[in-house]
């Protein structure tokens, strides 16, 4: 486990859905209705009424969020982002990315969260270069975390070890400027 920014952000290498924190992120399909990855996990760690509540909600366009209760999560909500799939770079897909990290970070300032989780969005199923994504959420993370305090803790949650040496890596280059 690293930390950056005071101890504001954190890189560690687990399990999403144990994280206690006022909301975890999922690297949620346009559906919001489960899917597979991080997605399916979050979805059996939460129960069914996630789903239902899920249903609710219209689906979400990429890079969006939405947000809903974590049920029987340890975190008190869950912000359904959907990342781009990646198609080599040149349909708006950093961009997009970016967007997933801010918008996510938008509506847990609007709830009044002051902690949040996020996987790493997008490269898994999706296709997205890790050593490409990692940057891109460390700065997007960092640059809202200075314009907004309230945000007390933002933990990059790597699934892999290989996942978290790049975000490691990456996080010394970006938070030593």
């Amino acid at each position: 486990m690293q930390e950056y920014m005071g101890g504001r952000v954190i890189i560690t290498k687990g399990d999403i859905t144990t994280f206690q924190v006022d909301a975890i992120v999922n690297a949620a399909n346009k559906s919001l209705l489960g899917g597979g990855g991080v997605d399916g996990a979050i979805h059996r760690a939460a129960g069914p009424q996630l789903l239902e509540e899920c249903r609710t909600l219209g689906g979400c366009e990429t890079g969006q969020a939405k947000i809903t209760k974590g049920y029987r999560l340890p975190a008190r909500h869950v912000i359904h982002t959907v990342g781009p799939v990646w198609h080599g770079g040149d349909r708006n897909e950093d961009a997009l990315l970016a967007d997933c990290y801010r918008n996510s970070l938008a509506l847990a300032l609007e709830h009044g969260l002051k902690s949040v989780a996020f996987p790493s969005i997008s490269t898994g199923a999706y296709g997205f270069p890790i050593n490409r994504a990692a940057p891109i959420a460390l700065r997007t993370v960092k640059e809202f975390l200075e314009a907004n305090p309230q945000i007390e803790k933002v933990y990059f949650v790597c699934f892999s070890e290989g996942d978290l040496r790049v975000y490691l890596e990456k996080a010394g280059e970006i938070f030593a400027s």
